[in-house]
């Protein structure tokens, strides 16, 4: 099964919603995501759903949540509807920074029509532009969902399902600064590289699970995350990308599910990483967060489910 090698996992992407029903029916009814977990938070005022592949043809069908990648964490701040929160999808300036998340997918042009035939509005159709091999749709805050091959070729069915929540997409200004978070501290590995040398940009892909990768291919997987390098960023004095979690809000965080996550956290510190809030600080003692050389969160969780207790100093 994949992740008896993992220790770590790219548990979930997180990203900031409207409305729950609405997104919850999007992403079930278009991809086939269901609820895996959620949490309601009344005394901090939100509360978080993660949703997740979970057929027969999943690849974490029979794990826990929080010992497996590929989620989707929808997180509803209490009072946030359509008509006073409008989502910042990191892809518009001067905001840009979380670009996508992306499903990879057995049958693409079956995809497309589909999403088409719900209604389903896109960034990028099949046939836009030079890329004929991919598509982006939007979900109903606007965030882009890229859709890509992976290929395991046959019906989308419930009972064939393949799709894989394969990764999510961050622009990084340094290369060198961000691949070495990434790997030497996080823990990931490189397992892809794309150069576009002519459009001067080039794509990193990074997994906790090497092995699965190897064994399934790129897009076979979930729980991967991808940073988009511009040639020449690293040298604009005035370039600062967009975390998402200042104003205007959308993206929040990608969450990592280690074993020990205050060993994981005093690790990290050792290793010059900034930690941005440390289990015992806050009111929920469950979680810590670093932060990534541009700002980007990582939230850090233990390997077991929500305690009844979120805020006990004794976690």
């Amino acid at each position: 099964m994949l992740g008896k090698v993992a220790q770590k996992f790219l548990n979930h992407t997180c990203i900031r919603i409207a409305d729950p029903a609405r997104s919850l029916a999007f992403y079930e009814k278009n991809f086939g995501m269901k609820l895996v977990t959620q949490l309601d938070v009344k005394e901090v005022g939100f509360t978080l759903y993660y949703l997740g592949f979970t057929g027969p043809k999943s690849l974490y069908k029979d794990t826990p949540w929080y010992k497996r990648g590929g989620l989707l964490e929808l997180t509803h701040n209490h009072g946030a509807t359509p008509e006073n929160f409008e989502a910042n999808n990191g892809n518009k300036e001067p905001h840009r920074g979380f670009g996508h998340i992306c499903f990879s997918v057995s049958d693409l042009e079956k995809t497309c029509e589909k999403l088409e035939g719900n209604g389903v509005g896109f960034q990028k159709r099949l046939t836009d532009g030079r890329q004929k091999n991919i598509a982006f749709a939007l979900d109903p805050d606007g965030y882009w969902i890229e859709l890509i091959r992976n290929g395991n070729e046959g019906a989308e069915s419930p009972e064939t399902c393949t799709t894989r929540f394969n990764h999510s997409m961050i622009r990084v200004k340094d290369k060198d600064a961000a691949l070495d978070f990434y790997t030497n501290k996080l823990g990931m590995t490189l397992v892809d590289t794309s150069d576009f040398p002519e459009a001067k940009f080039t794509l990193f892909f990074l997994s906790f699970d090497p092995t699965s990768v190897k064994e399934r291919s790129r897009g076979g997987t979930e729980g991967l995350i991808e940073l988009t390098y511009n040639y020449g960023s690293e040298q604009d004095v005035n370039l600062h990308y967009h975390n998402g979690n200042t104003d205007p809000q959308g993206f929040g965080h990608f969450g990592v599910t280690v074993p020990d996550a205050k060993a994981f956290l005093s690790e990290l510190e050792s290793k010059g990483v900034r930690v941005t809030k440390q289990l015992t600080e806050g009111k929920m003692k469950f979680m810590g967060f670093v932060s990534d050389p541009d700002g980007y969160l990582i939230e850090v969780l233990p390997q077991r489910d929500f305690p009844k207790d979120l805020f006990s100093p004794s976690l």
